[in-house]
């Protein structure tokens, strides 16, 4: 029977980002990856190299599955504060991208593999968002892209402090929506003159 390379890397990733995901780059274990991929550990040598390299390769998927998943899109605030809500909804769904994230800049610092391309998607999200608001010089554009990513990405991330801040509220994801959507919508109109939507 003959080796399906492709199916044999789409199960050690999809095993390697629960990992990393659960433990972070330092905590994971190669053993487990492979185990729960049900291939031997020498595949992940082969297929990806060291445990760096497959977290940078799970890092990558994921990036490139939520931009896919999340576009921006529309024109004016309201568009952009849309776009906020909807990678809230996305990151509440599933919270892999904002993990692995923040274990990224726990463990590596301002260190990260593949700059280049990972510009050029930020690039590309940053221009994205300039195209919904036009006239917004590239800075701002990322500044307010930074200030969205930064609110949806810590609800996953944090829980605990919002625990601490906000405790038990009845419809407390959908309070928290509303205030990113509401602090996006804002912003975007002020960055825009006023502009409401």
């Amino acid at each position: 029977m003959a080796w399906n390379t492709e199916r044999t890397k789409e199960l050690l990733l999809a095993a390697a980002t629960a990992e990393f995901s659960d433990k972070g780059l330092a905590g994971a274990r190669v053993d487990r990856i492979a185990a729960e991929a049900g291939v031997n550990k020498e595949r992940i040598y082969q297929y990806f190299g060291k445990k760096d390299d497959l977290f940078d390769a799970v890092l990558a998927a994921e990036m490139v599955r939520v931009m896919t998943e999340v576009p921006i899109s529309g024109h004016g605030p309201a568009a952009f504060g849309d776009y906020a809500g909807r990678l809230f909804d996305r990151h509440s769904r599933d919270g892999v991208l904002p993990r692995l994230l923040f274990w990224e800049g726990l463990e590596r610092g301002r260190d990260t593999v593949d700059r280049a391309t990972r510009a050029d998607h930020c690039a590309s999200k940053i221009g994205q968002v300039q195209a919904v608001l036009p006239g917004l010089e590239r800075e701002d554009a990322a500044e307010l892209l930074l200030t969205v990513v930064t609110l949806c990405d810590g609800w996953v991330a944090l829980p605990q402090v919002d625990a601490l801040m906000a405790g038990d509220m009845p419809d407390r994801a959908s309070r928290r929506r509303a205030f990113i959507v509401w602090t996006a919508t804002l912003m975007a109109g002020a960055l825009l003159g006023g502009e409401a939507g």
